[in-house]
């Protein structure tokens, strides 16, 4: 399974990077991330600069597409040509949104009457597109998921990993990075957010 993290200039580091570097630790059981750029260099908010690794057009052919966030993020979605790149199906693929990315999502009419996380900066402009912020890190609906909070990034890739390969498989991943001596706690805590925010769908 491929998996494409979007990634716009201006991102969020932590957003991409931990989400990908998660993924990536599956690589060997067929599950592999790649940063997915609208331009071949994309800067971070923080002045990174960072080559991607697979052109936009690749979301089309992902099996789970991560929107990540950043200080760009309402410009990108008032570029409808932008957003046109981002022909999203969540009948086959995982689509998930970290922070201002729910605004993304939003923008393509995938979150309908579906409650999202976001972070507290974009809340109120993600309320404003008629979306219900929940107060929790993590939630999902079927094939669609939202996190909020830069750090949540963690549940978004444990869902991931946990929907392509198992639960075993997560506690692997979040096992090798949880700080040492914290293994089970961290571990019980993504598992834990991960299943408290997913709505079983009848």
């Amino acid at each position: 399974m491929q998996v494409a993290v979007v990634t716009f200039d201006g991102f969020n580091e932590l957003d991409s990077f931990i989400a990908s570097a998660l993924i990536n630790r599956c690589r060997k059981d067929g599950l592999e991330a790649f940063l997915t750029t609208p331009t071949p260099v994309v800067t971070s908010m923080n002045g990174v600069a960072v080559t991607g690794q697979r052109p936009m057009e690749f979301v089309t052919e992902a099996d789970v597409v991560l929107i990540g966030s950043g200080v760009k993020t309402r410009d990108v979605v008032a570029d409808d040509r932008l957003i046109s790149r981002l022909p999203l199906d969540p009948a086959r693929q995982l689509i998930g949104a970290q922070c201002s990315g729910a605004l993304v999502l939003a923008r393509l009419g995938l979150l309908d009457d579906m409650p999202a996380c976001t972070d507290l900066t974009s809340r109120p402009f993600v309320e404003a597109r008629g979306v219900t912020v929940l107060d929790t890190p993590f939630h999902a609906e079927g094939n669609i998921a939202t996190a909020g909070g830069c750090l949540a990034s963690q549940y978004l890739a444990t869902w991931v990993v946990t929907r392509a390969l198992g639960e075993n498989a997560a506690r692997d991943v979040l096992g090798y990075v949880a700080p040492v001596g914290e293994q089970q706690e961290t571990i019980e805590r993504a598992l834990r957010a991960v299943r408290v925010g997913e709505v079983a769908l009848g």
